[in-house]
C-alpha cells in the first residue's frame, strides 16, 4: 500500500494504489460533479463545454481515470472496468436528456412567438406516404414473373429512325401503318431523314439483336404513341411489354407456355390462353392472344413466330435459329388485373382513383 503523501502534481490522488474502493469512490466523485455541472448550464454552449470536460475524447475527466485501472490488481480491474462503464453510460444519459429539453424549449419558444407552442404530450398525426403509380407497379411486376422465365428486360429510345420502327420489322414503305395519320413524325423536309416517336417498343428488340448473338431471351417495356382518340381503351400516350426469344427450336407451343406462365402468375389463379390467326408483318404466322379470367375470354395482345425477314434485317440466320415475340399493352393487363373500366383514369391524376392502388 502506498504512503497517503504520494500524489499527482495536479492534486488528483492516486487513488489506483489505494484499491478497488478508493477508484469507486472517485467515479462516484466524478459522476455526480457532471450531473451539476450539466444540470447549471443554461445554454447550448454551456452544455457542448460541460460534455468536453467530462466526455471529451482527448482531456476529459473520465478519459483520465481510465488510467487509473492499470493500478488496480487483476481480480479488481473486471469490476473496476463494469464501474467506469457504467459511469460513462450515465453521464452521457445525462447529457443527452439535457440536450433534449434544451431543443424542446428552443421549439416552444419559437412556437409562442407565432401564437402556437408545441404540445409534445399530444398524440403524433400520421404522415401520408406516397406509393407508386399502378402502371408502374404493373411494369415492376411483369419484370419480375418474366425475370422468373430468363426474360432481361431492356428498352430504348423514344425517338425512333424508319429503319428500327418499320424497315427491320419488315414494314414497308407503302404499308398502312406508316401513314403520317398514325404516328407522330417530328421531320418531314425534304432531304432529312424522317424520325418520329416510336409506335412500338418492338424497336428495341430489333436495336438489341443488332448488336447481340444468339440465344436471346428479352422482354422491352416502356412508352410507345399513337395518335389515337382517347377513350375508355384506348390512349396517344400508353405503355407496351414485348417478350422476344430468339433459340434453336422454339415454337408455338413453347411461346403459349410462356404466355399461360405470364398470366397464370399476373392474373393469379387457373388463367387459360387460347390463339387467333391474325396478321402481322414481322411474325409468320400470326395471332392474337385472348386469355379467360374472370369467367370471359379478354383479348391481351399479339405474338407469333418471328419472320425470316426479321431475322435476316439483323443479321442472323434463319436457318440456324427460330425465335416468337409477343405485344401487350399495359394499361390493358393493369386494367383487367385491377377492375378499372377506362384507361384513362391511370392519367387524369386524381389522387382518390391513385390511392386505391
Amino acid at each position: 500500500m502506498a504512503s497517503s503523501d504520494e500524489t499527482n502534481a495536479d492534486g488528483n490522488s492516486q487513488a489506483c494504489l489505494a484499491g478497488l474502493p478508493a477508484f469507486v469512490a472517485e467515479i462516484d466523485r466524478l459522476c455526480a460533479d457532471a450531473k451539476a455541472v450539466i444540470a447549471a448550464a443554461r445554454n447550448e454552449v454551456d452544455l457542448e463545454k460541460a460534455r468536453i470536460e467530462f466526455l471529451g475524447a482527448r482531456s476529459g475527466r473520465l478519459k483520465g481515470i481510465t488510467r487509473l485501472l492499470s493500478g488496480l490488481s487483476a481480480s479488481e480491474r473486471p469490476v473496476g472496468g463494469k464501474h467506469f462503464n457504467d459511469a460513462k453510460e450515465t453521464i452521457t444519459a445525462v447529457f443527452n436528456e439535457a440536450k433534449d429539453r434544451m431543443a424542446v424549449a428552443a421549439a416552444q419558444e419559437g412556437g409562442s412567438s407565432a401564437g402556437a407552442a408545441i404540445d409534445i404530450t399530444l398524440p403524433g398525426k400520421q404522415l401520408r406516404l406516397g406509393h407508386l403509380h399502378p402502371i408502374t407497379q404493373t411494369i415492376r411486376r411483369v419484370q419480375e414473373i418474366m425475370s422468373r422465365l430468363g426474360f432481361e428486360s431492356v428498352d430504348g429510345p423514344e425517338v425512333e429512325d424508319q429503319w428500327h420502327n418499320f424497315e427491320a420489322l419488315a414494314i414497308g414503305p407503302e404499308h398502312p401503318a406508316r401513314d403520317p395519320l398514325d404516328n407522330f413524325y417530328l421531320t418531314v423536309a425534304q432531304g432529312v431523314e424522317p424520325l418520329l416517336l416510336r409506335s412500338q417498343t418492338s424497336t428495341v428488340q430489333i436495336r438489341v439483336m443488332e448488336n447481340r448473338e444468339a440465344p436471346l431471351r428479352i422482354v422491352s417495356l416502356g412508352r410507345v404513341y399513337r395518335p389515337d382518340t382517347a377513350d375508355a381503351t384506348h390512349y396517344p400516350m400508353f405503355h407496351q411489354v414485348e417478350g422476344l426469344l430468339i433459340e434453336k427450336g422454339s415454337t408455338m407451343a413453347h411461346l403459349k407456355s410462356v404466355l399461360r406462365f405470364f398470366a397464370a402468375s399476373f392474373l393469379g389463379g387457373d388463367v387459360r390462353v387460347r390463339f387467333r390467326p391474325s396478321f402481322f408483318p414481322f411474325t409468320e404466322p400470326s395471332v392474337e392472344v385472348d386469355m379467360e379470367w374472370g369467367g370471359r375470354w379478354i383479348e391481351m395482345g399479339g405474338a407469333g413466330m418471328v419472320d425470316p425477314a426479321v431475322l435476316k434485317a439483323v443479321g442472323y440466320d434463319p436457318h440456324e435459329v427460330s425465335g416468337f415475340a409477343f405485344g401487350l399493352g399495359v394499361e390493358r393487363i393493369a386494367a383487367r388485373r385491377y377492375g378499372v373500366a377506362d384507361i384513362r383514369d391511370f392519367y387524369r391524376n386524381d389522387v382518390r382513383f391513385l390511392e386505391q392502388f
